[in-house]
């Protein structure tokens, strides 16, 4: 995980910036991407258990 273009663009400006309100903005950017990350692998996986469950068809 963590690999998301989002997610290093805001790690990067975070680290770069250097007004306050900025680097939060940027660092709360960044756990939103990890959030949504997460989220889309276990939307994927509980498609793929559905699917795979003959008895939910």
């Amino acid at each position: 995980m963590a690999d998301s273009w989002l997610y290093q663009t805001a790690q990067q400006l975070a680290q770069t910036s250097s007004d306050y309100e900025e680097r939060a903005f940027f660092q709360a950017l960044s756990q939103l991407a990890l959030e949504q990350e997460k989220r889309i692998e276990q939307a994927q996986g509980e498609i793929d258990g559905r699917s795979w469950d003959e008895q939910a068809w």
